[in-house]
C-alpha cells in the first residue's frame, strides 16, 4: 500500500489563496505541515450540501471537509470552533452533528483546574470581548441599549437546512416577545443574511410584537443583554465571555451550558431556569477549547493535528511524513 494523501475539500473559489484565507485557516495549516514533512496533499470542491455517512466512502486517502458531517473511514469535518483562533477537526461533524453531541459528552468529567480555567478565561476575554473582535464585521454605533434586554441572535436558513432547529427564526422571535415577562426583545440578524432576518423583525413588528432590530455591535449588545436566544449561534458562545446565559432553539454542541427551549409557550418557564442556574462558564470553555478543539495558533497545534489524523488511522507512517 502506497503512503495516503491529505484530501481538503473546500470551495473552489478558494483554492488557489486558501492558504491566506483567515476562514480556512485550518486547511492552510495542516497544507504547510503535511507538506513540510514530504506527503503530498490535494484539492477538492466541497459539495454545496454537507456529506453524510453514506457519502464519505473510504478509498485510502484522508480527507477533511470544510463545515460538514462526513462519517467514514478517512474522513474529518473542519470549521471554526465559534471563537476566533479555535478549530475543530471532527470525525462526526459539527455543532449537532459533532462527536460530543453524539456522544453526549458535553460537560468535563471532572471539575476543571480553577486556576487554570481562569487564567484560559481570562486571557480568551483580553483576545476578543475587550479588543471587540468576533467573526463578522460588526457596526459602531453609540444607541442606547436596554439593559437587562433578552438578545435574539438569528441565523439565516442554515440551521432549518441542516435539521437543526426546532424553531424557525419568526417563531423564536414571537416566542421571546409573548414570553418576555416585560424584558426587552432585540433581535440581531446574522451580519451575511441581514436582510432576511431585517425582514422577519419588521413582519413581526406588523403582528404586533415588541421587538426592536438590533443594529449595535456584538459586544455591546452582549454586555447590556441578560441572555442571549439562538438556534445554536457561536453569539451564545461569545455571551458566555460576558456571563451571559443562553436559550437554545435547537441541537449544538454546548447544549449542556444553557437551557434548550422544546415549546415555544414554555419561554418564560425557560428563559427564569436561565436566569437563574449558576453555570461555570469560564471551566466548561477551558475544558472544551483544550480538548475538543484546536488552538490553530497554539505551540501544540501541529502535534494535535497529527494526532487526530491518527486517531482516524493516519499517522505518520501511513501519511509518508518524515
Amino acid at each position: 500500500m502506497g503512503r495516503a494523501r491529505v484530501i481538503l475539500h473546500i470551495d473552489p473559489q478558494y483554492h488557489d489563496r486558501f492558504v491566506q484565507t483567515k476562514r480556512l485557516a485550518m486547511f492552510g495549516k495542516i497544507n504547510y505541515i503535511i507538506t513540510a514533512r514530504g506527503g503530498e496533499v490535494l484539492l477538492a470542491s466541497r459539495p454545496k450540501g454537507r456529506l453524510s455517512a453514506t457519502d464519505a466512502q473510504g478509498d485510502g486517502d484522508l480527507h477533511v471537509v470544510e463545515s460538514s458531517n462526513a462519517r467514514g473511514t478517512g474522513w474529518l469535518n473542519s470549521s471554526i470552533a465559534y471563537l476566533t483562533g479555535f478549530w475543530h477537526l471532527d470525525g462526526m461533524g459539527i455543532l449537532s452533528g459533532a462527536e460530543m453531541a453524539a456522544r453526549g459528552d458535553m460537560l468535563p468529567p471532572a471539575p476543571p483546574d480553577a486556576a487554570k480555567a481562569a487564567a484560559f478565561f481570562a486571557g480568551i476575554c483580553a483576545r476578543l470581548k475587550h479588543k471587540r473582535r468576533t467573526r463578522h464585521q460588526q457596526p459602531e454605533t453609540s444607541t442606547p441599549l436596554p439593559q437587562g434586554c433578552i438578545a435574539v441572535f438569528l441565523q439565516g436558513r442554515a440551521p432549518e437546512r441542516h435539521g437543526q432547529h426546532f424553531f424557525t427564526g419568526p417563531e423564536i422571535i414571537e416566542a421571546a416577545a409573548r414570553g418576555a415577562g416585560g424584558r426587552a426583545v432585540l433581535v440581531k440578524p446574522h451580519p451575511l443574511f441581514w436582510d432576511i432576518g431585517a425582514q422577519m423583525v419588521a413582519q413581526a413588528q406588523a403582528q404586533g410584537l415588541a421587538v426592536q432590530l438590533a443594529q449595535a455591535h456584538i459586544h455591546d449588545l452582549l454586555a447590556a443583554c441578560a441572555i442571549t436566544v439562538s438556534v445554536n449561534s457561536a453569539a451564545a458562545i461569545e455571551g458566555f465571555l460576558h456571563g451571559k446565559p443562553t436559550i437554545l432553539c435547537g441541537r449544538g454542541d454546548f447544549a449542556a451550558m444553557g437551557e434548550t427551549l422544546i415549546e415555544p409557550d414554555d419561554f418564560a418557564q425557560t428563559l427564569q431556569r436561565a436566569l437563574t442556574t449558576p453555570r461555570d462558564y469560564a471551566g466548561w470553555l477551558y475544558w472544551y477549547l483544550t480538548h475538543h478543539a484546536i488552538a490553530i495558533d497554539g505551540p501544540d497545534a501541529e502535534a494535535r493535528i497529527l494526532a487526530r489524523f491518527a486517531r482516524a488511522g493516519f499517522d505518520t507512517d501511513r501519511l509518508g511524513l518524515r
